[in-house]
């Protein structure tokens, strides 16, 4: 028995270089190599990749009619089977293309939906992925969704006589997104009874997040000694990760690694991963990682900051919760490293690290540890030992830092927020 894969798909990769009011504020080079690292993150055979300058997209082709003929002619003689453009273009402009270079062409969105769909591993990431995926192919319908006739149950039948092939198709579609969102529904009820029994043992969320690829998972495990998955790819991990960690204060907090952004994110995955990306939302703390070693590294962040805005956490809500991560100093020259410290110095909300050399983490956890009791008080108490509703009030709202129990009475040394300090002082009051 011998194993048979199939060839990789031969793959042109285009970067489309805009002009005038279209121009995108990247690097084009920069951007060419992320466009690359796309393709290469699904497996892809990269023949070539090119900048082609557009002085005005094409309503009907994108392209102008000289650049199509040469690059199909470029296309026939390599035997490329796959256009990937690096910009999303409407499902008529895809059509047109195709036809005009003879090859399947797909855009920026429509590719970062099948990395998704590769590299989702839970139910839900799943979920949210098929929902995203079939949303963007309604609009398209390229392909005839047909087959999925035969994952209705025999619910009603396929259409009337004088229903078309494209009505069907979206139909189809339609009825599979409405048993998807009911299966998501469980699925996040679920998530949420377990985030409402987190919320019971009151430890602190601390949520990483940042452009793809800028060191999250590796600082993940660094931190709290896991083996989470972490590699030089886009979109390396996907699924939200979390783990209990102990800062220098004795203090306990839930660390959640979540998934990268990137730039030009798919609207489509912003709402069908807003479920995942709910414990960013709920986030006492959220670490901004940068990667200080990529030339985009200020476009990086501002794609994560109006990502972070479309999911409702905006300047104003984000305010004393995040912290800028500077990670990757290790990838500096001298000069570089010591200009990218000397700016984290002069801010408290920025530290420089290394997540692979471990360099500046222990101050990192220490400007952790005074976010996280920056609404705290610690507070000395004397209880009798018949006071348990008191007692299990401080286990369950507060932290109990020390504890010491004689014959009579329990003396307790409580972290605790002031709204429940108040609520304890009322519960003692009425006993």
């Amino acid at each position: 028995m011998y194993e048979t894969r199939a060839a990789p798909t031969r793959t042109l990769v285009l970067y489309p270089v805009m002009r005038g009011r279209w121009k995108r504020p990247r690097d084009d080079e920069r951007a060419l190599e992320e466009a690359v690292a796309l393709a290469y993150a699904i497996d892809l055979e990269i023949i070539s990749e090119e900048l082609i300058s557009i002085r005005q997209p094409k309503p009907g082709t994108f392209l102008g009619t000289g650049q199509i003929k040469e690059l199909h002619g470029y296309i026939e003689a390599n035997e490329i089977e796959l256009v990937f453009i690096d910009t999303t273009i409407s499902p008529v402009q895809q059509r047109n293309l195709e036809k005009g270079l003879d090859a399947k062409v797909i855009d920026r969105t429509g590719l970062i939906l099948d990395i998704f769909g590769a590299r989702a591993a839970t139910r839900e990431g799943v979920l949210q992925v098929e929902m995203a995926a079939l949303s963007y192919q309604r609009s398209r319908l390229v392909r005839s969704w047909t087959h999925l006739e035969r994952q209705r149950g025999g619910l009603g039948a396929v259409g009337g006589p004088g229903e078309s092939q494209l009505e069907i198709d979206r139909r189809l579609i339609d009825e599979r997104l409405a048993r998807l969102r009911k299966e998501l529904d469980n699925v996040v009820h679920m998530r949420e009874q377990h985030r409402g029994a987190r919320r019971k043992v009151p430890y602190p969320i601390v949520a990483l997040v940042g452009y793809t690829n800028a060191g999250k998972s590796t600082l993940f495990n660094r931190l709290t000694g896991a083996n989470v998955y972490a590699d030089d790819k886009v979109f390396a991990t996907l699924d939200p990760t979390m783990r209990g960690i102990d800062l220098p204060s004795g203090r306990r907090v839930i660390l959640s690694d979540t998934v990268g952004f990137i730039s030009d994110l798919p609207t489509t995955l912003v709402a069908a991963f807003r479920a995942t990306l709910e414990e960013v939302i709920e986030a006492d703390v959220m670490l901004h990682v940068r990667d200080m070693s990529d030339p985009d590294s200020a476009a990086q962040s501002d794609d994560v900051l109006a990502v972070l805005d479309e999911l409702g956490i905006d300047a104003a809500d984000r305010g004393d919760r995040m912290i800028e991560v500077m990670n990757k100093i290790d990838l500096l020259d001298e000069e570089a490293k010591t200009v990218v410290t000397e700016q984290a110095e002069r801010r408290e909300d920025a530290i420089a690290i290394s997540a692979i050399t471990g360099e500046g983490l222990d101050a990192l956890l220490d400007i952790v540890s005074r976010r996280v009791w920056a609404e705290r008080q610690v507070v000395d108490l004397k209880l009798p030992v018949t006071a348990g509703a008191a007692i299990s009030f401080l286990y369950s709202h507060g932290e109990v830092l020390e504890r010491e129990d004689d014959e009579t009475e329990i003396t307790l040394k409580v972290g605790i927020e002031e709204v429940d300090l108040a609520r304890f002082r009322k519960m003692e009051r009425a006993t």
